[in-house]
């Protein structure tokens, strides 16, 4: 069973996460320059055996998706062309960066670290995962 990793795509820079290969446990791996990720994801699936990549999908208070998706889509879809066995999808990332922010406070982070978007990034790619996998644990039930 291969691992499912996860992205938190973004303009600038990409949050990315990983499960461990049991898919018990999700964890943040790191964030990669947007324009770095195909090659990224590439080198990282030499490495290791992935079988998923979810891809955050933001959508509106009403849905729908974000606006966000004009650049989204592009770059997910070059990287499909990139690596054309993977199987990748989108699921929901409504309030994953206001749950990061959350999990900074509640875990002690300094203010100042913080403010680093690059760990928020990491870490909503983690929660994407976690509510990913969450969600097939409740269906398969």
């Amino acid at each position: 069973m291969g691992r499912i990793l996860s992205i938190d795509y973004g303009r600038k820079r990409c949050g990315i996460a990983v499960t461990d290969p049991c898919r018990i446990v999700a964890t943040g791996l790191t964030t990669v320059a947007t324009s770095e990720l195909t090659s990224y994801i590439k080198s990282y699936i030499a490495r290791e055996t992935v079988d998923l990549i979810v891809v955050g999908l933001p959508t509106t208070m009403r849905g729908e998706p974000s606006e966000s998706m004009r650049y989204i889509t592009p770059g997910i879809n070059r990287l499909r062309k990139e690596l054309p066995g993977m199987e990748i999808i989108f699921f929901d990332e409504r309030f994953t960066s206001v749950l990061a922010h959350k999990a900074m406070i509640d875990g002690g982070m300094k203010k100042q670290d913080r403010r680093d978007k690059a760990i928020v990034d990491e870490i909503s790619a983690t929660i994407i995962l976690n509510d990913y996998l969450q969600s097939k644990t409740y269906n398969n039930r």
